[in-house]
């Protein structure tokens, strides 16, 4: 029988805001948690399947504990405790991610696992706690109300109401304008806020211990990115569609200062010299054997912007020629603009949107080339630019004599060739010549480094020989064992690039 003072009558409405605030801020958490873990293991398929399942295990045990303790002890005050207990986990998160996710990040484990344990660690205390509110919001509610049927259905609908509202206002206002890091801020500050409405209570120990955590959670985060803006210059961006970090740094191979981009844990997207302007990636310059297979080429096409670093060496070589890029993220083009040096150009069309689907309507034997560089790193790959249906679309856009040229990543052999094999045999079903190039020739086979691959549409014989310097330094760099191919084409159907790619990463940290 519950005590007088845990059956009093509760508010009208502020259970239905608990369950509703509650089920808001546990998606939030899930979508800000992708841009928390993506600086150090990626943002692949694996990451988003590790959070997902997690946060769902999470939330099922908070449903079984509130529902039991519910039983046992139906008091507001306890709701209260827990939702600021729930705070508290997310301040831990704030205080401890970036030591932890380092720390996973550095480890033997393969990505499945460092997934895993990196949502396991870090998001789901919090999400135990915000899955115990449900439950407990419903006993309270039926202590007070005799249509319990009733009353679960309209509770739990306003927690996935508001679970749908928090998934909204993460990916359309809060990632964008707000930041990834500052979200969780206030997420804390909202689990504080409701806590107190729901029961005031005293500063204990344990509270006062909570609040110092989390001061110190912000202290540090915010004292971090501002010696890190001081001394490499760092500027940590949240765009709709990644997490950007652009700091300047010393070049390893030429010893210069750069400016550079990335978005992926592992490498660097785009690089500038900032006393220069030549491409300060090798493989871009390989972009330049256009000349060499398609030497009246008129009009190209590049997939893939992020720094712009080829589309300025372009207009630059080429002043009378014409390229249109296509590039996801508008405020990837914003920051090559502020930061990178991207000019307004005549020759120089960009186009914001998915690459695929700009494909899929651009019109047929429009390009003498096409050049792919929106695999965002080596080991994150946007699967549905590496099919056949992709391949053939790329070919139909493509003029009689037109060719591809792009990057990739993996081995050559061995077990981190897979998706290189499945990404050569998935465009020799559809080009009559494929060529690799090692951009590194020195490296061995089995090492995971940057290749170009060439694909041509005629079935001329393609030259291998040049009188340009430069052009015959990376014909030189020619594949000419047999290649590979064991692997099965790419479908949009089945294309497992996360999972090839995942023993190419294993490799690489080996």
């Amino acid at each position: 029988m519950p005590d007088k003072e845990s059956s009093r009558p509760v508010n009208k409405f502020i259970l239905e805001l608990t369950v509703f605030v509650c089920g808001a801020l546990v998606m939030t958490y899930e979508i800000i948690g992708s841009r928390i873990v993506s600086p150090f293991i990626g943002t692949s398929t694996y990451v988003w399947t590790s959070l997902i399942g997690i946060i769902l295990g999470a939330l099922s045990l908070g449903y079984w504990l509130g529902g039991k303790t519910a039983d046992r002890k139906p008091d507001l005050k306890i709701l209260a405790m827990v939702i600021f207990l729930a705070g508290g986990a997310v301040a831990a998160t704030i205080l401890t991610k970036d030591v932890f996710l380092s720390f996973i990040a550095r480890s033997p484990l393969s990505l499945e696992l460092k997934s895993v344990v990196a949502a396991l660690i870090l998001f789901a205390p919090a999400s135990v706690l915000l899955g115990f509110v449900t439950p407990y919001a419903v006993k309270l509610k039926m202590l007070s109300l005799a249509d319990s049927g009733k009353t679960v259905g309209r509770l739990y609908a306003l927690s996935t109401i508001g679970s749908i509202f928090g998934t909204f206002l993460a990916g359309f206002v809060l990632i964008p304008f707000v930041g990834s890091v500052r979200t969780l801020y206030l997420i804390v500050f909202a689990l504080f806020g409701l806590s107190i409405l729901l029961a005031p209570f005293a500063l204990s120990k344990t509270n006062l211990t909570i609040l110092i955590l989390f001061v110190f959670g912000i202290a540090a985060t915010e004292l971090q990115g501002y010696l890190l803006f001081r001394t490499n210059d760092l500027r940590d961006i949240d765009t709709e569609y990644s997490r950007v970090r652009v700091f300047t740094m010393k070049d390893e191979e030429s010893g210069r200062n750069v400016r550079a981009m990335a978005f992926d844990p592992h490498f660097i997207q785009s690089k500038m010299f900032l006393d220069g302007d030549e491409p300060a990636s090798e493989y871009l310059k390989y972009y330049h054997l256009v000349r060499h297979f398609k030497p009246d080429f008129q009009n190209a096409l590049m997939i893939g912007g992020a720094g712009y670093s080829f589309p300025k060496d372009f207009l630059k070589v080429y002043p009378d020629k014409q390229l249109e890029v296509v590039e996801i993220d508008p405020q990837m083009t914003e920051i090559a603009k502020k930061y990178f040096n991207l000019r307004e150009h005549p020759n120089l069309k960009i186009f914001h949107e998915d690459g695929r689907i700009f494909l899929n309507r651009a019109g047929a034997k429009k390009y003498d080339a096409v050049f792919l560089d929106a695999f965002g790193s080596l080991f994150t790959v946007p699967f549905h630019l590496t099919t056949v249906e992709a391949v053939r679309e790329i070919s139909r856009v493509l003029k009689d004599d037109g060719i591809v040229i792009f990057n990739a990543g993996g081995a050559i052999k061995g077990d981190a060739s897979r998706f290189i094999n499945a990404e050569l045999a998935t465009y020799k079903q559809v080009f009559p010549q494929v060529l690799l190039f090692k951009v590194r020739p020195e490296r061995a086979d089995e090492a995971v480094q940057n290749l170009i691959i060439v694909a041509a549409k005629s079935q001329t014989p393609l030259d291998l020989e040049s009188d340009d310097a430069e052009l015959s330094k990376f014909l030189d760099n020619l594949y000419l064992q047999p290649l590979e191919t064991r692997e099965k084409i790419l479908t949009d159907d089945l294309a497992p690039v996360e999972f090839y790619n995942s023993f190419a990463q294993t490799e690489f940290h080996q």
